[in-house]
């Protein structure tokens, strides 16, 4: 058995397709003739823009139009005159088209792929595609052809990426297995859409298993199985049938409250990066949104978007959400999020550096831009203004102030808005977890954000594999602190909520109750898995877990009597 991560539920079981990529390697040379260069770069630019609008076409069609707004990223990306500008640049410096792709391709992607938001890092995975899509037009490599494989296939490939993913038959592929990718990733996105199991990051995957090899996919768990014996694929037909018949009942989940068994209602938010997401929180039936990742709308441009670009994006998603609360994060920028226009330093810790609330309060003029936007799209529907790394009570007191000052300048100018519209933090650092109560004075509500809460609080960078072992929030310590915060408020009268991806985990969900949290916001297209989950706890039944599980010394401990006790 072979272990990786779980990024697409289901059990797939079928016959091995193995995708080899085609090599991509070429001899950097000179060019004297840098105007035919360029002529013959940007006809690799046409064409691979052609290429893509067809694939985002294809996906549309046969995934969703969702799903084909990650190809027509890719087409906004490669129309932003800072990529293409810079290998212009580099062609007439002399330098022949494929280096100058690579080059600048590179750049980007280790750029994106320091930076600590999943979301954010996806950007790096996106450029790499788009660098082997432009490599193998200039090159004149024909990609790899998908499409007809026979029915009952398990693709397997170092990673599948959109290009690859949009010329997917779902009736004949059962399983996905690649060697990179997460969660987050396009590869794991297009897989769900697709309902097709999927487990990525197996290390090395392509040199253990041959074309027609059977595999066994568990997308839930993680697994995967190469030539099992027979008592193995007995135990998996049962395990596939009896998730099909669970999903089906999901769907009975559809338009209803979200409830615990004893009848206390709570609330299921989604977590979104762009306007356009706020449909896909609809379509899963979440009843708000609990975190708007703003700094979205700052990288996907070459400048600062203007207050009035803001409000009009804040403006769709609060009028797609038709008076549900809407939560804007906002910017979480700075240190390992980098946006080359502000001209940020390099930081030797960019985790514990210049980001975030402390990069907006020293930066007030982009904040109160920004700020100004949020509050006057607060006139179309519920909106809520959230703080990110909240570390001490000043910070909030401060934003609180410019936020006065803006509807003191908006009521001034005859500008509607939310007289009312509240200000909350984000508490996903140790020194706010310690400091909770005094938070909670000042703040008119709480989101935990349990990825930065256990890496600060036991201090691991996660993107350390050397110490992601560590990475955990079900670490004791993790758990200790989401109760406290969560007391802090209760204790206060305000809601807390949870914006991190432990809201949507099924063995942290009866802790949460437990503890008394009041919203839980996650993936989209995880909106019927938490309600049924959260439907199937009493809260008698969630505090007895969470007694016996905070005596528990070990993360190991907590886990296994997790899914011991799992519904």
């Amino acid at each position: 058995m072979y272990k990786g991560i779980e990024a697409s539920r289901g059990i797939g079981i079928g016959s091995i397709c193995l995708i080899v990529e085609r090599d991509l390697s070429f001899e950097s040379k000179h060019i004297d003739d840098t105007e035919a260069e360029k002529a013959r770069f940007n006809a690799a630019i046409e064409k691979f823009k052609a290429e893509t609008a067809e694939m985002a076409e294809n996906i549309r069609k046969n995934i969703g139009p969702k799903e084909a707004e990650i190809m027509e990223g890719h087409l906004a990306m490669i129309a932003d005159p800072t990529m293409a500008g810079e290998m212009n640049k580099m062609i007439d410096a002399g330098q022949c088209a494929e280096a100058a792709v690579t080059a600048v391709c590179d750049m980007f992607i280790g750029m994106f792929s320091k930076m600590e938001d999943d979301m954010m890092r996806q950007r790096a995975s996106d450029i790499s595609d788009i660098k082997i899509s432009l490599l193998k037009i200039l090159l004149g490599v024909e990609d790899v052809d998908i499409s007809k494989v026979a029915p009952g296939t398990v693709l397997v490939a170092h990673d599948l990426t959109p290009s690859m993913t949009s010329q997917i038959v779902k009736e004949n592929v059962v399983g996905i297995i690649t060697e990179v990718g997460g969660k987050t990733s396009h590869s794991a996105i297009l897989a769900r859409a697709l309902e097709i199991p999927a487990v990525l990051s197996v290390p090395g995957i392509t040199e253990i298993v041959k074309d027609k090899d059977t595999a066994i996919v568990d997308g839930t768990e993680g697994d995967v199985y190469i030539n099992p014996d027979g008592e193995v694929v007995s135990k998996y037909v049962i395990k596939r049938e009896e998730f099909i018949r669970a999903q089906a009942e999901l769907k009975n989940f559809f338009g209803k409250e979200t409830v615990t068994a004893d009848g206390n209602k709570v609330e299921l938010f989604c977590n979104i990066g762009t306007p356009k997401d706020a449909k896909k929180a609809i379509e899963c039936d979440g009843e708000g949104i609990g975190l708007f990742r703003s700094e979205f709308l700052f990288m996907d441009k070459p400048h600062l978007p203007t207050e009035d670009e803001q409000f009009e994006a804040y403006k769709e998603a609060v009028e797609t959400m038709g008076g549900r609360t809407v939560i804007i994060r906002t910017l979480d920028i700075g240190g390992d999020k980098d946006i080359p226009y502000l001209g940020l330093e390099k930081e030797e810790n960019p985790f514990l550096g210049y980001r975030a609330v402390r990069y907006c309060l020293a930066n007030t003029d982009i904040y109160k831009t920004q700020l100004r936007g949020i509050i006057r799209a607060s006139a179309f529907g519920k909106v809520k203004i959230m703080v990110p790394l909240v570390t001490c009570v000043d910070e909030v007191r401060a934003v609180k102030a410019l936020v006065e000052e803006c509807k003191n300048e908006l009521k001034s100018e005859g500008v509607s808005f939310d007289d009312k519209i509240e200000v909350g933090c984000m508490v996903e650092t140790a020194a706010a977890s310690l400091i909770a109560d005094m938070l909670a004075k000042e703040a008119d509500f709480f989101s935990i954000g349990t990825n930065d809460l256990t890496q600060y609080t036991m201090s691991v960078d996660r993107g350390n594999a050397n110490v992601a072992y560590l990475y955990s929030a079900f670490q004791p310590a993790v758990l200790r602190s989401i109760k406290n915060i969560i007391a802090a408020g209760n204790a206060a009268g305000i809601p807390v909520g949870m914006c991190g991806e432990a809201a949507a985990d099924p063995l942290m969900i009866p802790l949460l109750m437990s503890f008394g949290l009041d919203e839980y916001s996650v993936n989209p297209v995880l909106v019927l898995t938490a309600r049924s989950i959260i439907s199937k706890w009493t809260k008698a039944e969630a505090d007895a877990l969470a007694e016996k599980v905070l005596s528990l010394s070990t993360e190991k401990e907590i886990v296994a009597a997790l899914k011991e006790a799992a519904k």
